[in-house]
């Protein structure tokens, strides 16, 4: 069978918390994209793109038809003959279908259309219910409909509009993926899954990923980032797409962590939204005290979208927090919940009623919980 040379699968999952190391002695895990380059494996590289739609070896660039079919015309087979898929209304798309076990190490994609009307799900060893269920540009840190350039370890989004996740997926037995278009138009899709072909470590957990949204959050409610999970894992990474409904700061609120048992109080409690997401002092500029964008490794907030008056949209941010060197780990059950609080007149704290949306990223053991449903495409859009 396709055995991984020691400690580079193990130790690239170690990183994020994924297996322990039995060559950690030897090995920084900090340095391990570079240190574990030079040991020899049987691993086998694959790649699937609408180039290879089944990721076979020596199967890559043999189109006859697709959408490059005519700029290729004078040239033929072997010239960037399918290039990109078409997707059509209501209709849900393959994207890969694997057999064997192995991990998914990178993907890079280009979606037109509406970015929250194309929905992303993936399947693992032949679950029933997707343990992802996400709109692209909210898995991608891009949740606004709208290009943000993020710079992180775990996401990286390049103009023009340059999709790619670097989340290790493993799988024992299968990996589905699909794209469903909702919106009422066509789209394209270019994409290229970067996957190897190996045996997988037995205390490698499987990636989760879940999106909610809640336009406007009920009065004097907390938001429920994820909810209902059950089993071993670690959570390690939060996006939320936050539009502030009143004027003000908004970014008072709390994240709080409830996790084995915990009922009326959590376990780990925040001191504030732009502290969780590695900020301070309302995201302002030293200079100006305007909001100021950033993208780091581990934490963002890429994306600020000035209110328009005329069409009557608020201030909208885009922020991420990656646990990579810091998940959170439970044993039986977690929830995760964030107050949205701004202030008020004599400096007091102020509820908000915002329009508040995330997607959690979180690795467990199968079988996972139920997902809530998704929102209906009118409670997914954004009115620009």
């Amino acid at each position: 069978m396709r055995k991984l040379a020691s400690a580079v699968i193990a130790c690239s999952l170690c990183i994020i918390g994924l297996a322990g190391c039995s060559e950690k002695e030897e090995i920084d895990v900090f340095e391990i994209s570079l240190t574990s380059l030079p040991l020899l494996s049987d691993a086998q590289t694959r790649s699937i793109s609408p180039e290879n739609f089944t990721g076979e070896k020596g199967k890559g660039g043999m189109a006859t038809e697709g959408t490059g079919a005519n700029a290729a015309r004078e040239l033929g087979q072997g010239w960037k003959v399918s290039p990109s898929v078409r997707i059509e209304t209501g209709e849900t798309f393959t994207l890969a279908e694997i057999d064997g076990s192995g991990a998914i190490q990178h993907i890079w994609m280009t979606p037109t259309g509406d970015w929250r009307h194309s929905i992303l799900r993936f399947w693992w060893d032949g679950e029933e219910e997707p343990s992802i269920e996400v709109p692209v540009g909210d898995f991608f840190a891009n949740g606004w409909g709208s290009f943000a350039h993020v710079n992180s370890l775990a996401v990286c989004v390049n103009p023009g509009s340059g999709f790619n996740c670097y989340w290790t997926m493993p799988f024992r037995r299968s990996c589905r993926i699909t794209m469903e278009n909702i919106s009422e138009d066509p789209m394209y899709l270019y994409y290229q899954i970067d996957y190897t072909l190996a045996d997988i470590p037995g205390d490698a957990a499987y990636l989760h990923a879940q999106f909610r949204r809640s336009n406007p959050l009920p009065d004097m409610t907390d938001y429920t980032i994820l909810e209902g999970v059950r089993g071993q894992g670690q959570y390690v990474g939060t996006y939320m797409c936050w539009g502030a409904n009143s004027p003000g700061w908004w970014g008072e609120g709390e994240i709080k962590f409830f996790m084995d048992g915990d009922d009326e109080f959590p376990t780990i409690c925040g001191t504030g939204t732009e502290d969780y997401f590695c900020g301070s002092y309302g995201f302002s500029s030293p200079y100006t005290r305007d909001y100021m964008e950033f993208s780091t490794p581990y934490a963002g907030m890429p994306q600020v979208i000035k209110p328009d008056e005329e069409k009557g949209t608020p201030p909208r941010f885009g922020l991420y927090r990656w646990h990579i060197t810091d998940p959170i780990r439970f044993a039986d059950d977690l929830r995760v919940t964030m107050q949205a609080l701004g202030w008020q007149s004599e400096g007091r704290y102020l509820h908000l009623q915002d329009d508040i949306s995330s997607v959690a990223f979180w690795y467990q053991a199968e079988p996972h919980a139920p997902f809530p449903t998704l929102p209906s495409p009118e409670e997914l859009a954004i009115v620009k």
